[in-house]
């Protein structure tokens, strides 16, 4: 019931220090994130059928590319692809924002490290919107943040607390909605010296862990004639923990993963999105195999040995 908290303190932090900045979304995203509060809520108290869970993201992720009309309008050279027509804008829109949020539920089974992605990519974002200006936005980066890093000091390992649904639900919606307005913003004219203009693969940069961790993990259900929505152990922080690292370990060494990701993004910011993009997913595809290399090793010994 965690994710209470984290709800509560965006939502206030949000609704209030916004309003004299005219920031037209923001009833919106709010309204958004008052269909996720409710959705994770109930599955937190009796578990909802997948299916129910999608419908609520659907309605939740319709409110923000139609009503607040954040959305995705072009691939910025992507494949050569620039601008998108309305309704290609929209369903892509509408599932970069259902992926953003599954993925950070996906992710959430290790005390402190759902919540810490999160605080490390809403306070990317943050300096990101300051620095262009955009302070609603800014704002919205920065109450996420501050509320998750109170949360951390609760649910970082040992934890006392856990987010639930209504936490990781109420993440990916907010991010979803940060990572669009990134993309989008990088575009227009930039009020200071800081050239930018691969901001999709950044924002693939930002995010890494949890959009390549489920990526993966459905290709090898898939693979393996499962269903890629059939819970098990083959995500990143499971691999992680096999190998023998508690908790604490497996959060902190992911953090400094996907910090990694990030600090290699604004260096390599003007070498073009599709190539950013290319070593990007190069070397999170490289860097997850070590684990599998390791418990692979490790369990090829146990069997010599034995």
């Amino acid at each position: 019931m965690g994710g209470l908290a984290i709800f509560a303190g965006v939502v206030f932090a949000f609704a209030f220090w916004s309003a004299e900045f005219n920031f037209q979304s923001t009833q919106y995203i709010i309204a958004a994130l008052i269909v996720m509060f409710f959705i994770g809520i109930k599955d937190d108290i009796v578990d909802l059928p997948a299916s129910k869970k999608f419908y609520g993201q659907l309605i939740a992720a319709i409110i923000i590319v139609l009503f607040a009309n954040i959305r995705l309008t072009s691939l910025y050279g992507i494949f050569g692809i620039y601008q998108l027509n309305y309704a290609f804008s929209l369903l892509l829109s509408l599932f970069t924002i259902l992926v953003i949020i599954n993925a950070f539920n996906l992710i959430d089974g290790v005390d402190g490290l759902a919540a810490g992605i999160g605080a490390i990519a809403a306070f990317t974002y943050g300096l990101w919107f300051y620095n262009y200006n955009q302070i609603a936005l800014c704002i919205l980066s920065f109450a996420l943040f501050s509320s998750l890093l109170a949360f951390l000091v609760y649910n970082f390992s040992p934890a006392n607390i856990f987010m639930g649904d209504t936490g990781s639900l109420t993440i990916g919606l907010i991010l979803s909605v940060l990572t669009i307005n990134f993309i989008e913003l990088s575009y227009d004219t930039t009020p200071f010296n800081f050239p930018f203009k691969s901001s999709p693969a950044l924002a693939v940069a930002i995010l890494i862990l949890p959009l390549f961790d489920t990526l993966r993990v459905f290709i090898v259900r898939i693979m393996n004639k499962r269903s890629p929505f059939m819970a098990d152990r083959n995500h990143m922080h499971h691999m992680l923990l096999d190998l023998g690292l508690n908790h604490r370990e497996v959060s902190l060494t992911l953090y400094l993963v996907n910090i990694g990701f990030i600090l290699l993004g604004l260096a390599l910011r003007n070498a073009g999105s599709l190539l950013l993009l290319f070593i990007v997913s190069s070397l999170a595809i490289i860097l997850s195999l070590i684990p599998y290399y390791l418990k692979t090793q490790r369990s090829r010994s146990v069997s010599l040995g034995a």
